[in-house]
This record gives C-alpha cells, sequence and structure tokens, in this order.
C-alpha cells in the first residue's frame, strides 16, 4: 500500500519558514522585525501625514477627499485633514459597512473608487463623517513620529480581509481566516 504524503499544515509552514529565515539571519543586516497590529485604523488615520517629516512615504497631502454622497458627485466634498481624535463609536468596520466604504455602494463590481467612507460615516452620525476623514499629525502620536525617525515603514500595507478585528487578527496569526468576515465568536478560540 502507498503512503500518501501530506503537505506541512499553516502551522508547520510557519515554523519551517521561521527556522529558514533563522538560518539565514546571521548574514543579514536585519536582526528585528516589528509586526504593530491596531485596533481598526488606518495607514493614513495613524501615519499619513508622516509624509511631513518623510517625504518617500505614501501619505496624505490634505488634497484628499470624499464626496458626501458617493452617487452624486456634485453633493459637496469632506477633505482629509489632520485633527483626528478618540472617536465613539468607531466606523462601521463591517464586511458590508467597509464594502460600502470601498465600492461606495453595495455593488462591488465596480471598481474600488474608495469614496465611501462619508457617505456610510453619515449612518452613525454627521459628527462620524469630519472623523472619518481625519489622521494623526506627527505631534499627536510622538511614539509613532519617533519610531518613523528611526525605522523603515512599510506604507503599502492593508487588511487581509475588509471587516472586522478577529478575521485579520486570524491572518495575522495564521495566513488564514477560515473563511471568516465577521467577529463569530466561534473563532476566538484560535487564539
Amino acid at each position: 500500500m502507498a503512503v500518501r504524503r501530506r503537505r506541512p499544515g499553516p502551522v508547520a509552514a510557519a515554523v519551517l519558514l521561521l527556522l529558514a529565515v533563522a538560518t539565514q539571519a546571521a548574514a543579514s543586516p536585519i536582526k528585528t522585525v516589528v509586526v504593530v497590529v491596531m485596533e481598526n485604523r488606518s495607514f493614513d488615520h495613524m501615519l499619513g501625514w508622516m509624509k511631513r517629516l518623510n517625504p518617500e512615504i505614501d501619505g496624505v497631502t490634505g488634497g484628499e477627499w470624499n464626496p458626501t454622497n458617493a452617487s452624486d458627485p456634485s453633493s459637496g466634498r469632506v477633505y482629509f485633514g489632520e485633527g483626528a481624535e478618540y472617536v465613539d463609536p468607531d466606523p462601521g468596520h463591517s464586511f458590508q459597512e467597509i464594502r460600502q466604504q470601498i465600492f461606495g455602494s453595495d455593488d462591488a463590481s465596480g471598481p474600488a473608487r474608495m469614496d465611501g467612507f462619508v457617505q456610510q460615516a453619515r449612518s452613525l452620525g454627521d459628527n462620524m463623517t469630519a472623523a472619518v476623514m481625519n489622521g494623526f499629525s506627527p505631534d499627536s502620536v510622538a511614539v509613532y513620529r519617533e519610531l518613523v525617525g528611526e525605522f523603515a515603514v512599510f506604507d503599502r500595507w492593508f487588511a487581509s480581509v475588509p471587516s472586522s478585528t478577529q478575521p485579520n487578527r486570524l491572518f495575522v496569526h495564521s495566513a488564514t481566516s477560515g473563511g471568516a468576515t465577521s467577529n463569530n465568536p466561534e473563532y476566538v478560540h484560535y487564539y
């Protein structure tokens, strides 16, 4: 009887990858990699204005905007600013809400225009429209400012699942969300 070989699972593959990287570490100038996982924050929200400190960062200029109504181009614009502060409630981050933010509607068949953030935030109240279009100035996030000044910044990072927290944390730890697109308690035991 022939013995079938199984492919290594995600954990075994990750361990093999780490061992391979560790054997090359002595020849590499990179000694430490730190991965920061933030709770429902975008790059532009936290680090977008760091472009002022380092023009090579693909951050924001203040010319970025969203229409107040994605299906009506003459509805007015909300420009990206640097007045970020504690936001409560959070902007929507369910799979459906993020689809609306990215596509400007529930129809995901067209191009991802990234023009529905203000429109979707209006469902949470008028004060949310400005909140979603603001990032922190470098002086408001001094720890990040210092880290950006000393280390490399990967400015092209994206959520693995356009959805809530748990599926993306599952991706960080295991390279899959197991199909999860919401904070379903069934998946929490994976941690």
